[in-house]
C-alpha cells in the first residue's frame, strides 16, 4: 500500500462525502477507493468511517486522523515545493528576515520596496527586534545583527558599522547653551536609552564614552527621561527635551533638515559592527541569494 496515496484518498472521501465522489476526484474506480480505505484501516487497526446504505460518517478516531492527514500531506507538499525552488533559478517563496528596530525601520524597510520590484515572486516576513533569536528554531532565513558575534556555523558577511551621533534640537540649545567639551554634558539634560537587562533601572545616571585628542573619556550624565525606544528618544530630542546619542540611521534626516544639530563633532563616538547572517545550507535557495546580494549592494562594509 502507498501510504501517502491512501491518506490522500481518505482525505478526498471525507471532503467529498462519498467514495463515488472521491473516486471521480482522484481519477480512479470506486472499488479502488474502497481498497485504499480498507488497507488504511487494517494498517491502523481501527475504523475510520461509519458506513450505512444511505450515508457515511467519521468515527471519533477518523476525525482526528483526518486532521493529521491534512498536516502530513501539507508538509509533504511544502517540502516538494521547497525542492522545486532550490532547483529553480527564479527567486520565489517567503523570505523570513530579522533585524534591529532602528536599522530595520530607517534603512531596511525603505529598501524593501526596491527589492520587491526586482523580485516580485518573493514574499517578505520581517521581524524587528533587539533580541538575538535562534535562526534555526525561529525559522529565519537571514538576520542582521549588531555587535560582536559568537562562534557559530552561520556565514557572517560584514556590513557598514552601526554609528551614532550626539545631537539636540536648536530650541534646546538656545535655552541651555551648546556644550563645547564632553565635561559640559554634565550640566545638560541627557536623555538615555533604557535597556531591559539593566540591573539598577532606578539609577538614571549613565556613562557616555567618546574619543578625542586626549584619548577616550567617560562622562557621567543624567537627564529627565530614560526610555526603551529609540524612536521615542528621537521624538523627545526633536521637541527640545534634551541631548541624545542615537543611531545615524535614525537621526540623519533630522540632521539634514535642521531639526537636530550634531554636537562635539571633533570627538569619535562608539560604533558597533554589523553583520548579515545566514546558514550555508540555505544559501542554495535563490530567494536567499537574491537578498544577500541586494543587502551587500546596499550596505556592504
Amino acid at each position: 500500500m502507498d501510504l501517502f496515496q491512501a491518506m490522500s484518498v481518505y482525505v478526498k472521501v471525507v471532503e467529498t462525502g462519498s467514495m463515488t465522489a472521491a473516486a471521480q476526484a482522484c481519477g480512479m474506480s470506486t472499488t479502488m477507493v474502497g481498497n485504499h480505505l480498507r488497507a488504511l484501516e487494517q494498517r491502523l487497526g481501527v475504523s475510520l468511517l461509519k458506513r450505512t446504505t444511505r450515508k457515511q460518517s467519521l468515527t471519533e478516531f477518523g476525525g482526528q486522523y483526518y486532521q493529521r492527514c491534512l498536516e502530513v500531506l501539507g508538509l509533504v507538499a511544502d517540502s516538494e515545493q521547497l525542492a522545486e525552488q532550490a532547483h529553480s533559478d527564479i527567486p520565489r517563496g517567503t523570505l523570513r528576515i530579522t533585524a534591529p528596530p532602528a536599522f530595520g525601520t530607517e534603512r531596511l524597510a525603505p529598501a524593501l520596496s526596491e527589492f520587491s520590484q526586482r523580485y516580485p515572486l518573493i514574499k517578505l516576513y520581517v521581524v524587528l527586534s533587539n533580541q538575538r533569536m535562534d535562526m534555526v528554531d525561529s525559522g529565519f532565513d537571514v538576520a542582521i545583527r549588531l555587535g560582536e558575534l559568537e562562534p557559530s556555523s552561520l556565514i557572517a558577511r560584514p556590513m557598514q558599522d552601526y554609528t551614532i551621533t550626539l545631537c539636540a534640537a536648536p530650541d534646546y540649545l538656545a535655552r541651555r547653551g551648546t556644550p563645547r567639551t564632553p565635561d559640559d554634558l554634565q550640566q545638560h539634560d541627557c536623555l538615555a536609552f533604557a535597556y531591559p537587562s539593566t540591573d539598577d533601572w532606578r539609577n538614571a545616571d549613565k556613562l557616555w564614552r567618546m574619543t578625542g585628542a586626549e584619548g577616550e573619556v567617560e562622562i557621567p550624565v543624567s537627564g529627565s527621561l530614560t526610555i526603551n525606544s529609540s524612536q521615542a528618544l528621537r521624538q523627545a530630542a526633536v521637541q527640545g527635551m534634551g541631548i541624545v546619542m542615537l543611531p545615524d540611521a535614525l537621526v540623519q534626516p533630522d540632521l539634514q533638515s535642521g531639526k537636530l544639530v550634531a554636537l562635539l563633532t571633533a570627538y569619535q563616538l562608539p560604533s558597533r559592527p554589523m553583520h548579515l547572517l545566514y546558514g550555508q545550507d540555505r544559501y542554495r535557495l535563490p530567494k536567499l541569494r537574491a537578498f544577500v546580494d541586494f543587502a551587500m549592494e546596499k550596505w556592504a562594509r
